[in-house]
């Protein structure tokens, strides 16, 4: 059974108080992360190991920034 990470039910509680532009950014995140860890857990069993580490952090000018992912793979050659 799949691990339950509540990524989109965490965006959800963490957003609610944003502005819609904001909610929606959250959103469009929280999507693509519930997208990537699934094809992290499908990679997990074929045989692959995953980590993921920060490559850079984005400034946005005004106070706000965001890490940059990198994949580290290990493959099982079993």
């Amino acid at each position: 059974m799949a691990p339950k990470t509540r990524v989109k039910e965490r965006a959800e509680e963490q957003s609610h108080s944003m502005p819609e532009n904001q909610q929606a950014s959250i959103h469009r995140l929280a999507n693509d992360l519930h997208r990537l860890n699934n094809s992290i857990m499908k990679a997990v069993d074929e045989g692959v190991s995953v980590e993921l580490i920060r490559s850079a952090r984005h400034h946005g000018g005004n106070g706000n920034w965001g890490d940059l992912l990198v994949p580290v793979i290990v493959a099982n050659n079993n």
